[in-house]
């Protein structure tokens, strides 16, 4: 028995197979029924309306409802699709048994323990016949497949066979044609349009279990005497055929199976027994150790059945579908049925070329199939191995024109001619067989736990012993080598030289598959595939979620594989994806040219077109062999969002911009790369106020300030456009945003921009006009404008009155330490973009523009070879821009940008020492030699040479970075730099990390005798490259982000230990060190705001433990609280696992059911260790069987939620709250203004712009 799928639950009574979904549904002890997905092994829903047990489940063969009936006395009938009950059917007087849909009519058959079985019409909701005459229990009742006939089976021991074509007569026939019975007291005594046909007696007990075979007259029964009889009935009569025994209790339910000339049973003696229906014997039997069985089911479709039992179900096969097959360059060798059989994949001829005899079961009458087969194409001979009966194989040497037959050489044989033909094989035991040599093959003996190597006639030539003492099964590995299967890995193994020579961790492997030139194998195991290459060396692991089935390697070197409903593929890089899906699962047999073929589960050959160019093409990229991935770029045979995210994975943006045609795709993939061009392009097309924005901004980062005045202009962003004008020198423009900023009656905007502008009128006028007389009198006063003021100041006497502080004002003399506040006129307007990188076009993208330029297509820039500055000119200059009023033009000057960013003007020139013009005879000579450069001159007067600037100076006039500040000694700096980055406001844990910072900045080198030491700067950065002083500028830091991730693995492992204040520790200086740390990538930027993430929620979590753990006991509601936040905290899966199972058995210990239930699965997803997995079902099963909460507590799973740690307690989606600017935790909103107690620096609910590591970031 092959086991596919198993629960743990209360006692299932009854069973159902969804027609065509991979579901099943259970009916339980509890008055629980579950919906399974047996494929993926997941609950699906749960419906319990029932009060006490069910026994009785029946999903409908098209419609989206299943019936049930309980100990309640009621059949419900469900919606699995609006999941919930429609309606209840009642009329029964006891429990009812089982319950069945009619295949074809609106009908539901029900059996009861009140000795009638009752037919409803589920559609007209009323019960259409009650069937009397059984003087017991029925224990079943069932409709036939074709016939109008029901069978049923109670315990006065007798099985009954009731026809019911009177019925169907009447439901059908129109009601004038059909004879008018009395419907008085049916219920009592029965309608007489169901008569009872036979009544089958033989069983010395009460009858369990009746059913028909699907297609045969035949009816099989299981009653309490412990037999299983099997019944033939005709026209007139039925009579007993067979009795079966072997159960030693109870027979609980029988069966014929759907596709095999068996009959299935189970039984409270806890086993599953195969019968033979020609042999009447025996066959196979499974058992269980501790649980009866109670219920069987069949899948009308799938080789499947099903049992439940006292503690779950099984779902199961007898035996496996896969036919054996091996390939040998064309030709197929596969078995089905009782041939060994060839078929050429090029003819496509199939012939059978043996009859072979399948291994029989513990009774001689069933057979099982071969597992595995090995072709050996030196001698023409095949090896066949089986598992049944502890193993065995079978060696046969193939007629030498069998292969002729089939490449159309020779002629076809028959199966008759094949069943006349000698089938000697020579047989042996062993758990694997394969050949290893030309006349060799080797067998794996688990009772000795040898190899036994063996040649053609079957005698032992050399006995080995395995590498590992668990191996349990071998598989070929090229001439004289053996892949041999241990607990958790595979080991290849030389048979002649008696050595290891690599081994591989792997789950179960089942199979191996070899490529054609034996470079690469494939592990297939039941959810991965691992990948490796010759010498067993790793190169990747697939995972699936469902059953791997299949697979081969085309010949380009691409792994494919199936599974239950999809083919897939795997390259050696680790990459996959879907290629087609699949109705049926198909075994994999050869891949070559598109072309798939394969072996279904009735071993016949079928061939498949599927589609190999996504894989070609990611396994061209991966080869780097460029010039057939432009070639397949060119075809357009590409498409689809995978191609496009694996293309920005793996760094080829500019391809993936082929691929895509909507614009807002385009847009966001070229913000992503940086493509301006084609973002402009793709903004122009869509015209959206956000992208326009996210244009500008990149643009900006870029230094395509071209690009941003455009963007700013597109979006009436006035504001920034004025500022980006004042920075540029643009004082023409400026001065028409002035005017645009008037007929706007934009107040602010006319002074910001009279500001920018120095025109001190326009800000008296803009100032007088808006009532701030005092502000344009103290304006006009300071810059002289004495005509304005006087006018103002008779304004202001009119209308100060008593006013005394205005009146001091007035009198004073305009104020002598007053200055005046103009901005510096521009030295040289800048109309063309900053200096941008010189970068070199890639592969792709050089020949996809020469592509579009050959087809004549035309982008947004379509000048390959000019500057970017030019294009962006052409682009949106002149009086295309409308941005009203008087702004024709603005954007249309071409002016060059000449002197700016060039000599040594920066903007730090601040602090240099100026140039001096000095007299001709001091210093005159060239500052490259001679005595002028060491200042003597003519007259021998020594000048000094000016002192430098000071390195921690320097350091704080061109770092912008909080951590350079602090190292530099500007902790002034450091600290107005950290408020508005991160809202920090107490500064005493950070007091001793920018002391450490400042005095590590420099170091002390020992001087003469009796002289002070020598304090030097350190700065970073120096190599043999850049040796020069002006290149580095930066001080050398402590804090690094290895050291911070170190610190982090010893916070993780004090978690681990359990050793809470500590970890908190740990956590909390990794935040307070986070802020003067600098890294130099966009990359390392991100790695630092998630460790931020990371020490959040630790920290929030250990406050929530740490808290409960100060609790009093009996406050038992904020216990359950604070360990249910705990559990809810994002740590890592052991710290979680620990988390959730201790809030497991806090509220278990509540009797809080229903959460510690919730816990359970939460646990079980994390895939703990089998101890605590165990125990976490146990308290599973615990739960469900008293689902409850004993107390009401604040907290929803279902809804996400950030936990307040001042107040604890949650705030769920959607509610206000107040945030802290540097961790992100949010609070509630009255402690908005407190000191955040995460890294205690922070104050709650102020603006800040951001953590700021790295130069990337204020470039």
């Amino acid at each position: 028995m092959l086991t596919k799928f198993e629960t743990k639950s209360n006692r299932v009574k009854g069973l159902s197979f969804h027609p065509s979904r991979p579901w099943i549904l259970a009916s339980l002890h509890s008055g629980v029924v579950q919906l399974w997905d047996f494929r993926m092994g997941t609950l699906i829903d749960r419906f319990d309306e029932h009060d006490g047990p069910v026994r009785g489940v029946c999903f409908h063969r098209t419609q989206p409802l299943f019936v049930s009936g309980g100990d309640d006395y009621k059949i419900k009938l469900w919606s699995f699709k609006l999941r919930r009950c429609l309606f209840t059917l009642l009329g029964h007087l006891d429990y009812i048994r089982t319950v069945q849909f009619h295949q074809e009519y609106p009908w539901v058959v029900s059996a009861s323990d009140d000795q009638t079985i009752r037919v409803w019409n589920w559609q007209s909701r009323t019960c259409i016949s009650v069937l009397t005459g059984h003087n017991h229990y029925v224990m079943c009742a069932a409709f036939h497949a074709k016939e109008d006939l029901v069978v049923s089976a109670s315990l006065d021991q007798t099985v009954r066979v009731w026809d019911i074509a009177g019925l169907r007569k009447k439901t059908v026939a129109p009601a004038e044609d059909v004879l008018r019975i009395p419907q008085m007291n049916t219920d009592l005594f029965g309608g007489g349009d169901a008569v009872v046909k036979y009544v089958l007696e033989g069983h010395d007990r009460g009858v369990n279990w009746a059913a028909f075979h699907p297609s045969l007259p035949l009816i099989v029964s299981g009653a309490d005497d412990r037999q299983v009889k099997l019944w033939r009935m005709n026209d007139t009569k039925a009579w007993e055929v067979d009795t079966l025994r072997g159960h030693v209790n109870n027979v609980s339910c029988v069966m014929f199976h759907a596709r095999q000339d068996v009959i299935v049973s189970n039984s409270e003696d806890r086993s599953i027994r195969v019968w033979d229906m020609s042999k009447r014997t025996g066959v196979q039997t499974f058992r269980r150790e501790h649980d009866r069985f109670w219920i069987l089911a069949a899948h009308p479709e799938v080789n499947l059945l099903a049992a439940g039992h006292d503690s779950g179900m099984i779902v199961f096969k007898l035996e496996r579908e896969r036919p054996a097959f091996a390939t040998h360059g064309n030709q197929l060798y596969y078995v089905r049925d009782r041939y060994l059989r060839i078929y050429d994949f090029e003819t496509k001829r199939d012939n059978p070329i043996l009859s072979i005899r399948r291994s029989g079961g513990s009774g001689g009458g069933s057979s099982a199939p071969p597992r595995g087969m090995t072709y050996n194409p030196a001698e023409n001979a095949i090896l066949l191995s089986s598992d049944a009966e502890g193993g065995s194989y079978e060696l046969f040497q193939l007629p030498r024109d069998a292969v002729a037959s089939v490449s159309g050489k020779g002629t076809v044989t028959s199966a008759a001619t094949v069943d006349a033909m000698s089938t000697d094989s020579r047989r042996g035991l062993g758990a694997s067989a394969v050949f290893v040599a030309r006349n060799r093959f080797a067998v794996f003996d688990r009772s000795s736990g040898q190899i036994f190597i063996k040649n053609l006639r079957n005698e032992v030539t050399k006995k080995v012993a395995p590498p590992c003492p668990s191996t349990d099964a071998i598989f070929y590995a090229g001439t004289g080598n053996l892949l041999c299967r241990a607990e958790d890995k595979v080991v290849l193994f030389d048979v002649q030289q008696r050595k290891t020579l690599a081994e591989m961790s792997t789950s179960n492997v089942k199979y191996v598959v070899w490529s054609t030139d034996m470079n690469y194998v494939a592990l297939l195991s039941k959810h991965a595939i691992h990948v490796g290459d010759k010498r067993l060396r790793h190169l990747c692991t697939v995972h699936e979620t469902i059953r791997v089935k299949s697979g081969a390697w085309d010949p380009s070197g691409v792994f494919v594989y199936t599974t239950l409903n999809h083919i897939k593929y795997c390259l050696p890089n680790g990459d996959s994806g879907i290629v087609r899906t699949l109705d049926q699962p198909v075994y994999v047999t050869r891949v070559n040219k598109g072309v798939l073929c394969c072996l279904d589960r009735q071993g016949k050959n079928v061939e498949m077109e599927i589609d190999a160019s996504e894989y070609l093409f990611k396994l061209a990229l991966h080869r780097r062999e460029y010039d057939r991935v432009l070639a397949m770029i060119r075809s357009d045979r590409l498409c689809g969002q995978s191609i496009i995210s694996y293309l920005q994975q793996k760094g080829f943006p500019e391809v993936a911009l082929h691929f895509v045609r909507d614009d807002r795709t385009r847009f966001s993939l070229a913000i992503e790369c940086g493509n301006i061009e084609v973002a402009l392009q793709a903004a122009h097309e869509l015209d959206e106020r956000d992208l326009w924005h996210k244009l500008g901004i990149e643009a900006l980062r870029q230094g395509n300030h071209h690009i941003v005045e455009f963007a700013y202009q597109r979006t009436k962003n006035f504001e920034r456009l004025s500022f980006l004008y004042l920075i540029t020198g643009n004082l023409e423009k400026l001065q028409k945003m002035l005017k645009i900023a008037e007929m706007r009656s934009d107040v602010t905007g006319r002074f910001h921009n009279a500001l920018y502008l120095g025109d001190v009128q326009e800000r008296v006028r803009v100032l007088e006009e808006s009532g701030q007389l005092p502000l344009a009198y103290a304006t006009a006063k300071t810059h002289g404008i004495e005509e304005d003021a006087t006018r103002i100041a008779e304004k202001l006497t009119e209308s100060i009155g008593e006013d005394v502080n205005l009146k001091a004002m007035l009198l004073a003399d305009g104020g002598l330490e007053a200055k005046l506040m103009l901005p510096p006129k521009p030295l040289v307007r800048c109309d063309d973009n900053w200096p941008l990188l010189t970068v070199s076009k890639g592969f792709f993208e050089g020949n996809l523009a020469a592509a579009e330029a050959m087809s004549g297509g035309k982008g947004a820039f379509d000048m390959p070879d000019a500057d970017m500055a030019d294009a962006a000119a052409g682009a949106w200059g002149g009086d295309d821009l409308d941005l009203g009023g008087d702004m024709d033009g603005i954007g249309g000057d071409d002016d060059g940008m000449d002197g700016i960013g060039g000599g040594d003007d920066d903007e730090d020139g601040g602090w240099e020492m100026e140039d001096l013009d000095l007299p001709p005879d001091v210093g005159g000579g060239a500052m490259g030699g001679g005595e002028g450069a060491l200042g003597v001159g003519a007259d021998g007067f020594f000048a000094a040479p000016s002192p430098g600037v000071a390195p921690c100076q320097r350091w704080s006039q061109k770092c912008g970075l909080a951590g350079e500040q602090a190292a530099a000694g500007a902790f002034d700096s450091a600290m107005r730099l950290l408020t508005r980055q991160l809202g920090i406001v107490d500064f005493s844990p950070l007091q001793e990390h920018m002391v450490n910072l400042a005095c590590a900045s420099h170091a002390s080198l020992p001087g003469m005798p009796q002289c002070p030491g020598f304090v030097t700067a350190m700065e970073r950065g120096w190599t043999a490259e850049t040796p020069s002083p002006v290149a580095h500028e930066k001080p050398i830091l402590i804090f690094s982000l290895p050291a911070l991730e170190d610190s982090l693995k010893a916070a993780y492992k004090c978690m681990t230990e359990g050793k809470f204040p500590d970890a908190q520790k740990t956590f909390t200086t990794i935040l307070t060190r986070i802020p003067l740390i600098v890294v130099d990538s966009r990359r390392e930027v991100d790695e630092v705001k998630e460790l931020v993430t990371i020490c959040r929620e630790y920290l929030v979590g250990l406050a929530c433990e740490m808290k409960r753990k100060d609790t009093p006991k009996e406050d038992l509601k904020a216990q359950l609280e604070l360990a249910a936040f705990f559990a809810n905290c994002q740590m890592q899966p052991i710290h979680g696992s620990l988390a959730i199972r201790n809030a497991m058995v806090l509220f278990f210990k509540a009797k809080q059911f229903n959460m510690a239930a919730a816990f359970c699965r939460r646990l079980l997803e994390l895939n703990p260790s089998p101890k605590v997995a165990q125990q976490a079902r146990q308290v599973l099963q615990a739960c469900e069987r008293t689902p409850g909460d004993a107390l009401e507590i604040d907290f929803d799973p279902r809804n996400p939620f950030d936990i307040d740690v001042i107040n604890f307690k949650p705030i769920y989606r959607g509610g206000k709250y107040s945030e802290c600017p540097y961790t992100g935790a949010r609070f509630s909103p009255d402690c908005e203004g407190q000191v955040c107690p995460i890294g205690g620096m922070t104050k709650i609910g102020v603006d800040a712009s951001g953590l700021v590591c790295s130069p990337t970031q204020i470039r």
